[in-house]
């Protein structure tokens, strides 16, 4: 007896008809009725009463199917928890995130992946969204959290969360109020991140100073959020940075004005590499789709 004599039984049970049965199992009439019969002469037992008419189980027939389905789906559970024990014990997985997605959120998916999948070994790796992009693409790494765009026929990607754009400034030493103010900022120092580490965000922020009338006078640069804020903090400068931040950086010092009218936004991706992602990878998409519903009510 192998396993395909029990599946088609049990699609014969369902449609009580060969010719639905096989139609469904993709095979001829032929050989399901040889299956079949191959399947009662081991058993020595009747399971179907057939007639040119129509066919119906037997006593025996009701009873095999229903012992039948629950070995399946036993089998089903166990092939399944046999995935998981295996994902579990198989040495690491690699997550990437880029600085300025709150470090909340990514840690809170550690702790939960973690309790999920004990004996795996979770690597977070803070990297710009371009150079994630070659590691997903090399393989390098297991999942990533990227800014948008994205071109690459090699990854998958589903959007986490759209972010505006705010202001952020020292407000002991800066009297903004409005966005109508910001005309005023051309002659001041702004601190933004290094255009060869973040071209596309570099650009977006020049594109929102130019909708306010004003070209930046870009003094300091930086390759991460925290040295960017901090340089903020400490009064060395004026920058425009996504609006979430503020949830990780909110200092005494600082003060964030969302730029409403700049009707500008960044789309959060969340990536995986081309195909079918591993179920830490759909588990952590999950939790994230989440955890940003519940930041929103």
């Amino acid at each position: 007896m192998e396993l395909r004599h029990l599946k088609y039984f049990l699609k014969l049970a369902e449609e009580l008809s060969f010719v639905r049965a096989a139609d469904k199992l993709f095979i001829s009439q032929p050989p399901l009725s040889r299956q079949i019969k191959e399947l009662e002469t081991e058993l020595g037992a009747t399971l179907f009463e057939r007639n040119n008419k129509r066919v119906i189980l037997t006593d025996a027939g009701k009873y095999y199917q229903k012992e039948i389905l629950e070995l399946i789906q036993n089998l089903e559970r166990i092939n399944a928890t046999t995935k998981k024990i295996s994902e579990n014990q198989s040495g690491e997985f690699r997550i990437a995130y880029v600085s300025s997605t709150f470090s909340g959120d990514i840690s809170a998916l550690i702790q939960f992946l973690s309790a999920q999948y004990p004996f795996v070994n979770f690597r977070l790796y803070e990297v710009p969204t371009v150079k994630q992009i070659a590691a997903l693409e090399e393989g390098k790494i297991d999942f990533g959290i990227i800014r948008a765009p994205l071109h690459s026929p090699k990854i998958d990607s589903r959007l986490w969360y759209k972010d505006s754009f705010s202001l952020v400034f020292n407000r002991n030493k800066y009297n903004i109020t409005s966005e109508e103010d910001l005309v005023h900022l051309k002659e001041e120092t702004f601190v933004f991140f290094n255009k060869q580490y973040a071209p596309y965000f570099y650009d977006s922020l020049l594109e929102i100073c130019a909708q306010y009338g004003f070209k930046p006078k870009v003094v300091h640069e930086s390759n991460n959020i925290s040295s960017i804020i901090q340089l903020v903090k400490n009064g060395l400068g004026i920058s425009i940075v996504p609006t979430a931040i503020m949830k990780s950086h909110n200092y005494p010092e600082l003060e964030f004005l969302e730029l409403k009218k700049a009707h500008h936004f960044t789309d959060i991706l969340l990536v995986t590499p081309k195909g079918n992602p591993s179920e830490i990878s759909k588990l952590a998409i999950q939790f994230l789709t989440k955890q940003n519903l519940k930041d929103e009510y």
